[in-house]
């Protein structure tokens, strides 16, 4: 059903390897990217955030700036820091993280299964968001930072990659974070064809991270093939990068929330309103949501456990989510945040940063509360998009987050 595909990949030298690999250029904010650079100038977050190369007064999306990442990534390569290799291949990518390893088949996904549906998605994407990734991916020619997709974890597949895993790794690193990055070729000829019909076969895929970098690649590619009415859908601008994972590998943490002021209400006023839609319980210290349809809140320096009252929870596939719950139970009607994606009262905290930080935003004042999210599941993911329909946004962290840098798809 999916066309996942072999492609000739660009990447680090063994030794480059851990010095090039930089999560995710979306992850930092312009000061953070820079200072990340200024302390490793042979991070890929040199080529992905090339504005790090220029002063703060030159606008993130100046011409400049793009064609900076263009002629940098050509001079790495020409420098030996990236190699090309001479055939088409399948790649594994491990991480493991607190001990618990997670492995993804590197790969080249179609842009028609991702118009056609056959590649799901579960959220919304912003043009402006977009527009970044697509002048960076156009001007460099290359795709840079992969796609996170999972599929339904398929016997034959993970005893492909579990065969892969047992040869010598092309690179093997922990990164600074204390997460451990492996590599290995699928050099076996018969493996690599089992890849691509297996893929043909199980169904459809999903899209766990990179909404915006799927979006932004297939409109490159959909722009080169406008350009080239020729073109036999065979060129490499009709596929873009991607580390497909089994979903039972996945480890999904909560997006929490914190929100500046009370719209107006008063301490014993709001807890009166949360009462009203939660059974609250004081708790002596955070433990996080154990359960679906719990939250925990830090209000006025203290943690309260709320259980979503039965009359609040609808039946929908998206409405029953907790972060819909949320923000349609408390959020609008109480906190006044009618669009979470734009008003900025409202912050999101991945799960990765802890507890912890939702107290340290409450407390020195960058909010009034904190809503500490019970996880959304895979199987909430996988029936949202089967439905054809969208979660809020961020509904989901995932971690760990993959590196860019080690894989590059050129589009030509």
């Amino acid at each position: 059903m999916a066309d996942i595909r072999p492609f000739r990949c660009i990447r680090p030298s063994k030794e480059a390897a851990s010095t090039v690999a930089a999560l995710p250029y979306d992850v930092y904010s312009r000061k953070e990217a820079k200072q990340e650079v200024e302390g490793n100038p042979g991070s890929f977050l040199a080529i992905d955030r090339a504005e790090t190369q220029f002063a703060d007064d030159v606008d993130l999306h100046d011409p400049r700036v793009y064609e900076k990442a263009r002629d940098m990534l050509e001079e790495w390569q020409q420098k030996g820091v990236f190699l090309a290799d001479g055939s088409e291949c399948y790649y594994i990518y491990k991480l493991t993280m607190d001990g618990r390893g997670q492995a993804g088949i590197v790969a080249c996904a179609s842009l028609d299964d991702y118009v056609n549906g056959i590649i799901k998605k579960h959220e919304n994407t912003r043009e402006e968001k977009e527009q970044d990734r697509i002048c960076h991916v156009d001007v460099t020619n290359a795709h840079t930072g992969p796609i996170f997709l999972a599929y339904r974890s398929d016997h034959e597949l993970n005893r492909i990659v579990e065969e892969a895993c047992m040869g010598a790794p092309l690179y093997d690193f922990v990164a600074k974070d204390g997460i451990r990055h492996q590599v290995w070729k699928v050099a076996d000829g018969l493996a690599a064809s089992c890849i691509h019909r297996r893929f043909s076969e199980i169904g459809p895929i999903y899209i766990a991270d990179g909404h915006h970098r799927a979006a932004s690649a297939v409109k490159v590619g959909l722009k080169r093939r406008a350009g080239r009415p020729g073109y036999t859908g065979e060129e490499p601008f009709n596929y873009f990068l991607s580390v497909l994972f089994p979903d039972d590998q996945l480890m999904v943490l909560p997006y929490n929330r914190v929100v500046k002021g009370l719209n107006g209400y008063g301490k014993e006023a709001f807890l009166e309103a949360v009462a009203q839609r939660f059974a609250i319980e004081p708790c002596r210290e955070a433990k996080g949501p154990k359960a679906r349809h719990h939250m925990e809140m830090y209000f006025d320096g203290r943690w309260y456990g709320l259980a979503v009252r039965p009359e609040y929870i609808p039946d929908g596939l998206v409405e029953a989510l907790d972060v819909s719950i949320l923000q349609d139970v408390l959020l609008a009607p109480v906190l006044g945040i009618q669009d979470p994606r734009t008003d900025g009262r409202i912050q999101f905290v991945g799960g990765i940063r802890g507890m912890g930080e939702l107290e340290r935003l409450v407390d020195r004042g960058d909010g009034a509360v904190a809503f500490a999210m019970y996880p959304t599941s895979m199987q909430e993911l996988f029936a949202v998009a089967d439905a054809g329909l969208l979660m809020p946004p961020k509904s989901t962290w995932f971690e760990p987050k993959l590196r860019s840098g080690l894989f590059i798809h050129k589009l030509s």
